[in-house]
């Protein structure tokens, strides 16, 4: 009977076997692969009866139960649930008092949104930083990377809010961005490393609940600790809890190797390096055959170009929710208050609940996404959570005098907002391949938090051009500003689900086997390629290649895609330009 330090090492080693067995046939490098999650955006794809075995194999990848691994995913779980809960109560901290910082410290509407979008405006690019980072040095190394450097900006922030200086306080949360999506990206590439065929959509769920959690208490006990304690208490409170989240790092960064051995997780590319080192002494060859794989399963910039249209209309709809949900959490607040003539307690008690959904919506919709996973279910709540998030904010847009109350439109919106960013999570696995998944998570961060930062900014700026913030017309367009975005929100999931049946079609044609269909896929393939302008001399070459199962992106389509990735770029360096020219010009010493 091996010992449980054995049966670790052999699991790597075996892994590792395996992977140098299809190391010749595998083109994961050159070719775009199934992704991570093989049912698909919209479930189960429905191919001709030839292929359904092999699809079927594709499927069946779940180990056997073991209470032991269990055990340990368990663990794994609960680390990567406490690395967000320090940075999440801090991010929600300034919400709730927007007012008696401009009471006290005198702060403009374009101040408080510069505080905001600095500590978003570095996860701008961040993201998508951490997750190549996480892709080729491992997520432990990245994910105390990320903790420390959010200590250092809440500090920073504990600093400026004591010696009164709104300049000390954007330093502060700027340094803060730097770490807190990237650090986001590795807690969720943990998860699914530790669960892609154990449960995903729960153990997501109770990943995002931490933060969710965190975010929700933030926005809830930030006003009456100011009030009771002191204007410093929930400042002195984040910086504890960042300070313990940086000390729970700690303790999965020594035990990762026993977690990843005991829970027979997916290896990373850090793992299958130090394990060809470990063979180098016995075994050259087999090493260097390691080093090879281990590079292939590192990730360059510019292959994201290649993984598709379906890929980037996935970025785009990130931008409209950034747009949608952060920046409307931070201004709930006051706008409430202003439009409804609440007081500041009561307008930030009402405006907390907009977090609390997650808090029982997140499992429920972790629990349906695993048990529909062969259905398009993430999709449709997706689509339902636009269509909640819509009504909510067509209610607040109606004239006060009518609509009396904001409780229905808070408690529309918590419901539409409350799982939506658990789906946006779950589409990654099942857009892009495994090796692609910290990137894409990355990606969708930096796009989201892209959207959240342009919105943020400009919703100061009109907030004081009109009236300073203070009449009905400044909430009035900012909730007309609001709707508009969701519409366009709303139809870029609509644009997703035409591009998906689109993919599956080209899929369904190239995976039909050579020797039964070439004919038929030569027809099928020459419509299509008809229908988008491709040159008919390119038809029998392209047939050919099709019969892989994973199939390779046209040259037109990753032309898209360099430029759609050239075109995210100028956004978020749109995005700096802006807040730098705001900050220069408005923000007080």
């Amino acid at each position: 009977m091996p010992t449980d330090s054995a049966a670790g090492l052999n699991h790597l080693r075996s892994s590792c076997n395996e992977l140098l067995a299809k190391a010749d046939s595998d083109s994961d490098s050159e070719h775009y692969s199934e992704p991570a999650e093989p049912d698909g955006l919209l479930g189960l794809i429905e191919l001709d009866e030839t292929l359904q075995p092999a699809l079927a194999q594709s499927i069946s990848t779940r180990k056997p139960y073991s209470r032991r691994a269990s055990f340990i995913r368990g663990l794994a779980l609960l680390c990567a649930c406490s690395l967000s809960v320090g940075s999440h109560y801090a991010s929600n901290l300034l919400g709730p008092l927007k007012s008696r910082l401009q009471r006290e410290m005198g702060t403009s509407h374009t101040e408080f949104g510069l505080l905001i979008a600095a500590y978003s405006l570095n996860s701008t690019w961040t993201p998508l930083v951490g997750g190549v980072l996480a892709s080729r040095l491992g997520t432990t190394f990245t994910s105390i990377l990320a903790t420390g450097v959010i200590l250092l900006g809440q500090i920073i922030l504990l600093l400026g809010d004591t010696w009164g200086s709104v300049r000390w306080m954007t330093l502060g949360l700027f340094i803060f961005g730097v770490g807190i999506s990237p650090l986001s990206v590795v807690q969720e590439t943990i998860i699914i490393r530790f669960f892609k065929s154990h449960g995903l959509g729960v153990s997501m769920a109770f990943g995002l609940i931490a933060g969710k959690g965190a975010s929700f208490i933030s926005a809830r006990t930030s006003y009456p600790l100011a009030e009771h304690f002191g204007p410093r208490a929930p400042f002195y409170v984040a910086t504890f809890l960042a300070a313990l989240s940086v000390i729970v790092n700690l303790v999965y960064v020594v035990s990762s190797k026993w977690l990843v051995e005991g829970a027979e997780a997916e290896l990373e590319a850090s793992d299958i390096t130090e394990e060809a080192r470990r063979r180098l002494s016995s075994n050259m060859t087999e090493a260097q055959a390691l080093e090879n794989v281990a590079e292939k399963r590192k990730v360059h910039f510019r292959q994201i170009a290649r993984l598709g249209d379906v890929f980037w209309a996935y970025i785009g709809l990130n931008i409209f929710c950034g747009m949608i949900w952060s920046p409307f959490t931070h201004l709930a607040a006051n706008i409430i208050e202003k439009r409804y003539g609440m007081s500041e307690e009561g307008a930030a008690n009402q405006a907390s609940y907009l977090l609390a959904g997650s808090l029982v919506l997140y499992p429920i919709c972790g629990f349906l996404v695993d048990r529909f996973k062969h259905r398009p279910i993430v999709i449709q709540l997706l689509a339902l959570s636009s269509v909640l998030t819509l009504t909510a904010y067509t209610w607040l847009a109606f004239p006060a005098k009518i609509t009396r109350s904001p409780v229905p439109a808070i408690f529309t919106f918590a419901i539409g907002q409350g799982f939506a960013p658990l789906l946006l999570v779950m589409l990654v696995p099942r857009i892009v391949p495994l090796k692609y998944v910290s990137t894409a998570l990355g990606a969708h961060k930096s796009m989201e938090q892209t959207g959240s930062t342009l919105f943020q900014t400009l919703a100061g700026l009109v907030l004081d051009i009109k009236g300073k913030g203070s009449g009905p017309a400044a909430a009035q367009s900012l909730l007309d500003a609001f709707l508009i975005l969701n519409v366009f929100q709303l139809l870029s999931i609509v644009w997703l689900i035409f591009l998906e049946k689109h993919k599956e079609r080209w899929v369904t044609i190239s995976a039909r086997p050579r020797e039964n269909s070439v004919h038929s896929v030569d027809q099928e393939r020459s419509l299509l390629e008809d229908s988008e302008g491709h040159d008919p001399g390119r038809r029998n070459s392209r047939a050919r290649m099709a019969h892989y199962r994973d199939v390779d992106k046209t040259r037109r389509e990753v032309r898209r895609g360099e430029f759609f990735g050239l075109l995210g770029l100028l956004l978020i360096l749109s995005v700096w330009v802006l807040f730098m020219i705001t900050a220069l010009v408005k923000l007080r010493s």
